[in-house]
């Protein structure tokens, strides 16, 4: 090793005095982008910190609003009787108490439509006219104002 050394001294000292003038020339490069845009990288740095600061206190102080809606059922044990009085006010058709009351059980339009041998679109209608008589515009309106007025049962 001792030999390579001495042999190839010159080369050693070459080559390590180029690496030493290329890293003080990287450095005065770095210096002098530091110097000539110095503002330009202390704006992006606030720009960057103040995004993840606005970001963090985001998540930690605005709670998502969520709205409770607490309703009160009545669920009698009698034998349900339907309000025929209701029915003929409203003019409801016995295919829309059907579909009514399976609307009631969860049922979809497409459901609803097999199980009684009709197409969507027949279904769909029967909605809109239900959704008109009962002066409410979703099925969940429609089904707690048919149980209210007793035109359902509540099971």
């Amino acid at each position: 090793m001792l030999s390579f050394i001495q042999k190839h001294k010159l080369f050693l000292i070459y080559g390590s005095s180029l690496a030493v003038l290329l890293l003080l020339l990287r450095w005065l490069e770095f210096r002098f982008i530091i110097l000539t845009h110095g503002f330009e990288i202390y704006a992006g740095a606030l720009a960057i910190i103040f995004t993840v600061l606005g970001i963090w206190l985001a998540t930690k102080f605005i709670q998502p609003k969520t709205k409770i809606i607490e309703k009160q059922v009545y669920v009698s044990n009698d034998v349900f009787v339907r309000n025929e009085k209701a029915i003929s006010e409203l003019q409801l058709t016995s295919r829309e108490t059907e579909v009514l009351e399976l609307m009631a059980k969860g049922f979809s339009n497409a459901e609803i439509g097999k199980e009684l041998f009709l197409s969507e679109n027949t279904i769909k209608t029967h909605c809109a006219n239900l959704f008109f008589k009962l002066e409410v515009k979703r099925r969940a309106q429609a089904v707690e104002k048919a149980k209210r007025m007793g035109i359902i049962s509540w099971y």
